[in-house]
């Protein structure tokens, strides 16, 4: 299983750069750009809600479920 992280696309639909979101919810351009790869193991729901109430979308939208098959 793979949770797929599409914080970029949100990002594109909003005509949003990262720098201007990572300012807006208090977090590191660099942690923004983390997030973006997928390259983290979690994220806060705290930092989840904000990233959510800027792009003005839901949880569905940035974080996605994909089943691997082998």
């Amino acid at each position: 299983m793979t949770i797929v992280v599409n914080l970029d696309v949100m990002l594109a639909r909003r005509k949003m750069r990262s720098k201007e979101l990572a300012e807006r919810i208090g977090i590191t351009e660099q942690n923004v750009s983390l997030l973006k790869s997928g390259k983290v193991k979690g994220i806060r729901f705290d930092t989840l809600e904000r990233i959510c109430a800027v792009l003005d979308c839901q949880p569905g939208d940035i974080l996605e479920y994909r089943l691997e098959l082998s």
